[in-house]
């Protein structure tokens, strides 16, 4: 079992991690919003319109789903940090590498149980 209590992560550094997570949360929610207005706003009569809509809300609701997705990690990880388990494996349990957390914020995995 991992020792959260020895963090390789000053206050600083979490309250940094932490910003530019809840940085990332706004730019998703405000993407959200905009994806879902444009999914309302459809009102063509023309059946080729129409089709070419259609084939535009498979793309938004693709890109709407990839950023639930992303929520639901950025929030986890909100959740480590106030928990003091942010920066280690949820899996394993061993600390994961700070480039990797540079690359990927949210990720809840060290390399090796991210394969």
């Amino acid at each position: 079992m991992p020792d959260f209590s020895k963090a390789d992560f000053s206050k600083a550094e979490l309250d940094r991690r932490k910003a530019a997570l809840s940085q990332r949360l706004a730019e998703l929610d405000s993407r959200l919003h905009g994806i879902e207005a444009e999914l309302q706003s459809h009102d063509s009569k023309d059946w080729e319109e129409m089709a070419t809509e259609r084939e535009q809300d498979e793309a938004l609701t693709a890109l709407g789903e990839d950023g639930q997705h992303e929520i639901r990690m950025i929030n986890a990880a909100l959740q480590r940090i106030d928990e003091g388990e942010y920066g280690f494996c949820t899996q394993c349990g061993t600390r994961i590498a700070p480039e990797r957390l540079d690359l990927l914020p949210a990720t809840p995995f060290c390399a090796n149980c991210a394969r």
